[in-house]
């Protein structure tokens, strides 16, 4: 059993696809499916089923072997961001000097996952302490829960709710970023812009992965701006190769490095936002009063005590308005509940989980996704069950619900009653299931030994598909967020009750973002930084990393490596090509409903050895460690 001890411490281009599934082999439907449910279609396991599509298309398997680094390291979702922001380290710069020069540069060379116009959450150790910085997007004042309903009071198809104008969110990763610096930066603010700078100005060649991502997105084409800097004339995404320059981005982030966040909050940068936003079809309410006071968060970490066959581990990871590091330790202790530790290192054979412990891992994970969908919102609108987010980790209430584990599957759970028994009901309704989408997810530890996890996001590929630009005779520029369609689309259910996680204004949507550091409790050393892009599937990656390492004893890149699974609620996934039929049988045989779609993680992680900093990126994407 866990031992806690509690203290305050993100699709494809084109959204969500059909897919059928059928023994004669696999059809895809051009069209977007507005709202996937997957448990819909759980009491048909004969008929075809409606598969989820990731979050962002995937676009090869990479060459991705693990690294060893004695002094510090940076993992990254793209080379040039690493490179970066081991740049900045050799300087002598921190681990959140880095992961500006890491930021700046992911907005221009991966544009569909994070940017400027985006939000992030960031978890920071300067060697003592432990941070949450909350870089999340806010609702515009002016933005009402109905915004996403058609005449008729129905929830919008989802894909069209992405490319509205009443999608975008306040931006905040930069304003975070900024506030971070001020009490961890040691080089200049404008030093750390610099290589994204440079890059904008002479340009990169585009990867395979933008290549694949722009050229299947039917939706970026339909934005003036970014067709004329994305494609050729004909439409075509510009091949591989390419090299792609963005003075706007350039010009843009020489007022930030000048002026700092002012520059991106206020003035013509802050009017062009407006102005894309107010934009049809369904014209955003942002206005220049949002951009202008939008406030970065300093929250508690939430740090849990976790203790495993080799020693006890400290956990920590952001709470809410973020509900990853909840379910993801709702998970992981549900798994320790339901297996002594000295059956654990027996789990997984040849290196793939067995039938037995991916048929528990469903069952915990549905459990925390029913509490998830009840219970988590943005803390400053939304109660915490029990007055307090840990009563969500409590060991008697996990006990509690780990019993419900059984050997059969059981796609549909209620949520459970964290706390003591109330008279009243609690008042909000569950969210409906809903996709969330993009993210990219970077790590750092300097040669000081402090270390970080960021995970960033403009929500969707390409966001909202609005590209901003204070002048058209200048290319480029940076794309809007969608991040307002993480909220229900729904405000309420049939009954009236409203959706803890409904859209009000000043208030931040719920993410999935797991940004993690793991510490030797007895120590407080600092162990092991990770995180993932994927969605609501960031819990799953990060969770099958943490039991990966941590109670099987597979190295970062082993860890990263496995095959991903995991279930919203439904029926359970397992990454296509990856599973033995016995697995899947055996699965079966237990109630499980299947689909094996692709599973395009991007996990970064970096964790202290004997023998050094040991890193690993997916080699589902093009993430890279660089260090030294």
């Amino acid at each position: 059993m866990s031992r806690f001890l509690f203290k305050a411490m993100k699709m494809a281009a084109a959204p969500w696809r059909l897919k059928l599934n059928q023994a004669s082999g696999r059809t895809q439907a051009g069209s977007l499916l507005t709202l996937v449910l997957l448990q819909g279609c759980a009491s048909l396991p004969s008929a075809p089923v409606l598969v989820a599509e990731q979050p962002e298309a995937a676009s090869g398997w990479g060459s991705s072997t693990g690294s060893l680094h004695s002094r510090h390291a940076v993992a990254a979702a793209h080379p040039l961001a690493a490179e970066a922001g081991a740049q900045v380290l050799r300087e002598g710069g921190t681990a959140l000097d880095a992961a500006i020069a890491v930021q700046m540069v992911l907005g221009l060379v991966e544009p569909q996952s994070s940017g400027i116009g985006g939000g992030a959450f960031l978890l920071y150790f300067d060697g003592q302490n432990v941070q949450a910085f909350d870089g999340r997007e806010t609702a515009p004042a002016a933005a009402r829960p109905e915004a996403f309903l058609d005449a008729q009071g129905q929830a919008l198809p989802f894909a069209e709710a992405v490319v509205s104008g009443q999608a975008v969110g306040v931006p905040g990763a930069v304003r975070m970023l900024e506030l971070a610096h001020r009490q961890h930066g040691r080089l200049p603010w404008p030093r750390l812009l610099a290589p994204a700078i440079a890059l904008a100005e002479q340009g990169f060649a585009i990867g395979p992965r933008l290549h694949t991502l722009l050229q299947s997105d039917p939706l970026l084409r339909q934005d003036a701006v970014a067709r004329r800097f994305f494609y050729d004339a004909q439409g075509q995404a510009w091949p591989v190769g390419h090299v792609l320059r963005n003075p706007e981005y350039a010009h843009v982030l020489r007022r930030l490095a000048r002026e700092g966040s002012r520059a991106l909050h206020e003035g013509p940068v802050a009017q062009a936002m407006v102005e894309r936003s107010a934009q049809a079809p369904r014209p955003g309410v942002l206005s220049l009063a949002d951009l202008r006071e939008y406030q970065a968060r300093e929250r508690p970490a939430l740090c849990v005590e976790h203790t495993t066959a080799d020693r006890p581990l400290r956990i920590c990871g952001v709470g809410p308005p973020s509900s990853g590091h909840l379910a993801v330790m709702q998970i992981l202790v549900m798994l320790e509940n339901t297996q002594p530790q000295t059956a654990r290192r027996a789990e997984m054979a040849q290196g793939l989980p067995s039938a037995d412990w991916l048929h528990r891992y469903a069952q915990a994970s549905r459990l925390a996704f029913a509490d998830r969908a009840l219970y988590v919102g943005d803390p400053d609108f939304v109660r915490a069950p029990a007055g307090h987010w840990l009563s969500l980790l409590e060991p008697d209430y996990l006990r509690s619900r780990s019993q419900l584990i059984g050997a059969r599957a059981t796609e549909q759970v209620p949520p459970g009653q964290p706390g003591p028994a109330v008279k009243t009901p609690w008042a909000y309704a569950p969210m409906p299931a809903q996709p969330e989408f993009g993210t990219s997810h970077l790590s750092v530890v300097d040669a000081q030994g402090r270390m970080l996890a960021m995970t960033t996001t403009i929500e969707a590929a390409f966001g909202a598909r609005r590209m901003v630009t204070t002048d058209a005779s200048r290319p480029g520029g940076f794309l809007l967020n969608n991040q307002l369609t993480d909220f229900s689309l729904s405000p309420a259910d049939a009954q009236g009750r409203p959706v803890a996680n409904r859209l009000e204004p000043g208030k931040r949507p719920r993410s999935s973002m797991s940004p993690t550091l793991v510490f030797d409790a007895a120590t407080g050393q600092a162990l092991m930084s990770l995180g993932s892009p994927g969605g609501a599937f960031i819990i799953h990656f990060t969770a099958k990393t943490l039991w990966a390492t941590l109670h099987q004893g597979l190295s970062p890149q082993q860890a990263v490596d496995l095959p991903n699974f995991g279930s919203l609620g439904g029926a359970l996934l397992l990454e296509e090509g990856r599973f033995p039929a016995a697995t899947q049988q055996a699965l079966r045989e237990r109630g499980h409903v299947l689909q094996t779609p692709p599973m395009t993680s991007g996990i970064q992680v970096i964790q202290r050895t004997p023998q050094g900093w040991a890193g690993a990126a997916d080699p589902r994407r093009e993430g890279v460690v660089r260090g030294d």
